[in-house]
């Protein structure tokens, strides 16, 4: 089994100038070829801290893989580092010179003496070539270590990977298991939760593995097999999820990298329906998500941002008994507001959102009191109570998430009833 260190190099980083985007695209990459990712390293421009970061790196993984300082300034040290650690020559690499020769005689620049540097290479490493850049990547097999050197810049980076390095990963024998990975996406049930109705599982893991992972108001669970047959590999993520899905599959709202709001556009599409929204506490947000969503023209009307009561009442006809009398932070307000936004705006559903964010309570309602009200056409509207916590932002967010998460659970129940 093959086991990875990622070491990102460059004092930038550890700055906070620039986020190290390069280890997560190494990963995914890696994990397609059954590779394991158990350290992301960051270090400075500094060559005893890097000497320091690779025999660290030597204890605990057999590929090892550098970003940056493979440039042609002072600071830029990866090679040189790597070169007297190994006991290695650098040596000129002609075709990567001549490269760096013509890109320069091109812009019609000078070519400083520093960049030749750009074309030093490990001796005996297999050259990567750098199709968008300058310094060209190696690969170096020593001492049973595999050692990869690309670029910083990922715009250089990830075409080489995925042209170069990728292919010389691949060619090795020892990687042909696969690493398969799925995401399970839940709402509505909190991570201490999902985690107690599968415990016995998680417990029990090898290969798959499971691992929960909570977010902004949601929770994925992470589903990751290892086989050479890649199909055998989905078989058995299959059957976890099955196992899963028994126990807390009402949750599931979908995999991978989507989201509530892509959810919902999608079944709207599906079964061609269209949504509006009648808005107090969220002030449009939800309008605003659902229209950053590519095609939403198809399934939303537009929608009302009625923060006031006034509002409520001369434009969404909320009775001023019910604005009196239960208040605009209430069950029927919430009712009326949705049915009466789907009846003016000809939608085939509306959502409503009508609670306190804060800083103050509100009629005597406490700060993350919401109330969210779903009309669908042909169905009982439904108005749901939340009690959330957190700041003003993270209650109108969540509520935004919550109005989603009803509006597609009672599509799903609507078509199968």
């Amino acid at each position: 089994m093959k086991n990875a260190e990622i070491i990102a190099v460059g004092s930038e980083l550890l700055l906070g100038q620039i986020v190290n985007t390069n280890a997560r695209f190494i990963s995914q990459q890696l994990a397609e070829l059954g590779i394991n990712v158990y350290f992301h390293t960051v270090v400075g421009d500094n060559p005893d801290r890097l000497l320091s970061a690779i025999k660290t790196a030597e204890t605990r993984a057999n590929v090892i893989i550098f970003t940056g300082g493979l440039g042609p300034t002072k600071d830029d040290l990866t090679k040189e580092t790597i070169a007297r650690h190994l006991g290695k020559n650098l040596v000129t690499d002609q075709k990567a010179l001549e490269s760096i020769e013509q890109y320069f005689a091109r812009t019609n620049r000078v070519m400083t003496e520093n960049n030749r540097k750009q074309a030093w290479v490990l001796e005996g490493s297999q050259i990567l070539p750098n199709d968008h850049g300058m310094a060209p990547g190696m690969v170096l097999e020593s001492n049973g270590n595999t050692y990869m050197l690309l670029p910083g810049p990922p715009k250089e980076m990830e075409p080489m990977f995925r042209q170069y390095g990728y292919p010389a990963l691949a060619s090795k024998d020892a990687f042909q298991e696969k690493i398969v990975s799925r995401v399970l996406r839940f709402f509505g049930i909190g991570e201490a939760a999902l985690e107690t109705e599968i415990i016995d599982l998680i417990d029990a893991q090898s290969n798959p593995t499971i691992a929960p992972l909570a977010g902004d108001g949601e929770v994925t669970l992470r589903l990751t097999a290892k086989h050479v047959d890649e199909g055998i590999a989905q078989s058995m993520l299959d059957e976890v999820e099955k196992a899963i899905s028994q126990r807390v599959g009402q949750f599931i709202y979908g995999y991978d990298n989507t989201s509530l709001l892509s959810e919902l556009t999608k079944v709207l599409k599906e079964r061609k329906l269209t949504i509006t929204a009648a808005e107090s506490l969220t002030g449009g947000l939800f309008q605003k998500e659902m229209t950053s969503i590519g095609g939403a023209s198809s399934v939303f009307k537009g929608g009302i941002v009625c923060y006031s009561n006034e509002v409520k009442h001369n434009v969404l006809q909320v009775k001023q008994e019910t604005l009196e009398k239960d208040g605009a932070v209430s069950e029927q307000c919430a009712l009326e507001l949705a049915e009466n936004a789907a009846a003016l705006l000809g939608a085939d559903i509306g959502v409503s959102f009508t609670g306190v964010a804060g800083p103050n309570e509100l009629e005597g309602k406490p700060v993350g009191t919401v109330y969210i009200g779903v009309a669908l056409k042909g169905r009982p509207t439904v108005v749901e109570k939340l009690t959330l916590g957190g700041t003003r932002e993270a209650i109108r967010n969540r509520a935004v998430k919550y109005g989603c998460y009803y509006a597609l659970r009672n599509l799903k129940e609507s078509q199968n009833a």
